[in-house]
């Protein structure tokens, strides 16, 4: 079966329906997903925090601590403006990350194929000491770390296709041949990183990949760059397990960016990673909910994905 992990508590992480990335995305989901005959097939998962000494190994200390007592104080924002707090979120943050290691962990042990973690808030924005773009912890470099260091596996990839790039997955990453990142993104767009020669340095050169899309990419033209830019990256690195930063954003209905993309191509990209997988690590994949914004289109995109995945 396909794990779906789910806590009802990440819709106390409060940001208001003005902001984007509001509780009403999961509510749309899951309400979608229970309509669409999926929802008795999926191995429902529930989980518990992440420990702290797991979101250290990809946080500095100094960055878990200003999270922590940002969001006690209800201060509102972690950043310029548009990451927005209340006082549950670091414990829904923490709940998110443990969400991920819930995910790798019923794969891990067989119960799950593979997992869909629909969780919040979401994660790729986050650097080791940064929080910005409604990220607060990096869920899925926290999942990578935990992948490696609890189940002793080396090479790691993340697929990220977030409409925008995951400039704190590829900053952790940077530096480490262990973890292959790969990104489809808009370009330039925010939050301004993802240009094609960030590849990585010292014994990391060559193991981040950035494909960056001009406004307005079909459908068409994304699975053309996609099938001759990261399936070979993905296939010479012999992934041992598979994360994705799974954002809906780049669908031509999303309201914050300008790629064209529709559920088919979701369903494609998707069928493509797993084959992947299949070839070289049994199938292990765990993919994390990052960005999507249009109510409408988010939960068609997800549920595209996710049939992919229980296929």
């Amino acid at each position: 079966m396909t794990g779906f992990v789910y806590h009802e508590a990440y819709l106390k992480h409060n940001t208001g329906y003005m902001h984007p990335e509001h509780e009403g995305r999961l509510i749309a989901i899951v309400d979608h997903l229970q309509k669409s005959g999926l929802w008795e097939n999926l191995l429902h998962v529930r989980p518990g925090p992440a420990e702290v000494q797991w979101i250290q190994r990809v946080h500095t200390e100094a960055h878990v601590r200003f999270v922590r007592e940002m969001c006690e104080r209800g201060t509102g924002v972690l950043d310029q403006g548009d990451t927005r707090v209340c006082k549950e979120s670091y414990e829904i943050a923490l709940l998110a990350a443990g969400g991920v290691l819930a995910g790798i962990d019923v794969v891990m042990t067989g119960k799950a194929k593979n997992a869909f973690c629909a969780v919040r808030p979401p994660g790729h924005h986050a650097e080791s000491s940064r929080a910005m773009g409604f990220c607060l912890f990096n869920n899925v470099a926290i999942g990578a770390r935990y992948v490696q260091q609890e189940y002793g596996l080396g090479r790691v990839a993340i697929v990220d296709w977030d409409v925008h790039h995951g400039n704190g997955t590829q900053e952790i990453f940077y530096e480490d041949p262990s973890v292959l990142y790969v990104s489809t993104h808009q370009y330039p767009y925010y939050p301004g990183t993802g240009s094609k020669e960030d590849i990585g340095e010292g014994k990391g050169k060559g193991f981040t990949l950035n494909i960056p899309l001009k406004a307005g990419t079909s459908d068409e033209e994304y699975i053309v760059l996609f099938d001759q830019l990261a399936l070979p990256a993905l296939d010479a690195f012999k992934p041992e397990f598979v994360l994705i930063s799974a954002g809906f954003d780049a669908h031509k209905d999303d309201p914050l960016a300008g790629i064209l993309l529709t559920e088919k191509t979701y369903a494609e990209i998707t069928r493509k990673v797993k084959e992947i997988a299949d070839e070289y690590c049994n199938g292990k994949i765990v993919s994390v909910l990052e960005g999507g914004y249009n109510l409408r289109a988010l939960p068609r995109c997800l549920e595209a994905h996710v049939r992919v995945l229980a296929t």
